[in-house]
């Protein structure tokens, strides 16, 4: 089996990842539409859904996927505002994000380990204030949500976003890892830490 594995669903084609342990499972990272199907067609229940911030694309499939038993760990509670939902309306796109509990809060936390699998947390907010990545150092693993792409930053003009605070956090909290780890973002393909330390030019201007 793979140390990771993509699926991409919704109409903003958002990466969901899944992780295996050491100890035989999956963490699953965030829960796009339609993640919940393709966990079933696997014959895969993951041991905890990680979500990298709450913005709608990424939680699309969040109760979905807490209704199969699987805990919803995240940095901060669920909230409207923070799936960002009602701004998605005003641009005449009709959805709504179906409600969850947040099992486990992260705030504050910067280690996780689950089933023998250690990743490191870093809180990074700009994108949405509860913007957090997953680092598996052993496996040389980030896992960005919508902080880092490839060639790119996340959004800093929606609810809360901060483009400044952003390249702030990926400066201190990205670019600090050993240039060889793989980064794996919200969307697009993935990258490494020293393609973008030379390459990002979001983060460069």
């Amino acid at each position: 089996m793979d140390a990771i594995q993509r699926f991409e669903g919704g109409f903003l084609l958002t990466n969901a990842y899944l992780l295996s342990t050491p100890g035989g499972g999956h963490l699953l990272i965030d829960a796009p539409a339609d993640t919940a199907q393709w966990l079933t067609q696997n014959d895969i229940k993951p041991l905890a859904l990680l979500l990298t911030h709450q913005h709608f694309d990424h939680v699309m499939d969040t109760a979905a996927i807490a209704a199969m038993g699987v805990p919803i760990y995240s940095w901060n509670a669920y909230s409207t505002q923070l799936t960002a939902e009602d701004i998605v309306k005003q641009w005449g796109m009709p959805m709504s994000v179906a409600p969850y509990s947040v099992d486990h809060e992260l705030a504050g936390q910067e280690m996780l380990e689950i089933d023998g699998l250690k990743l490191e947390l870093a809180h990074v907010p700009g994108h949405s204030p509860d913007s957090v990545t997953f680092h598996d150092r052993e496996r040389n693993i980030l896992i960005s949500g919508d902080t880092l792409f490839n060639g790119s930053t996340g959004r800093g003009d929606l609810p809360g976003g901060d483009l400044q605070l952003l390249c702030q956090g990926i400066v201190e909290k990205i670019y600090s890892l050993p240039g060889e780890t793989k980064v794996y973002p919200g969307h697009g393909p993935d990258t490494t830490v020293a393609a973008e330390r030379v390459g990002n030019g979001v983060i460069r201007a």
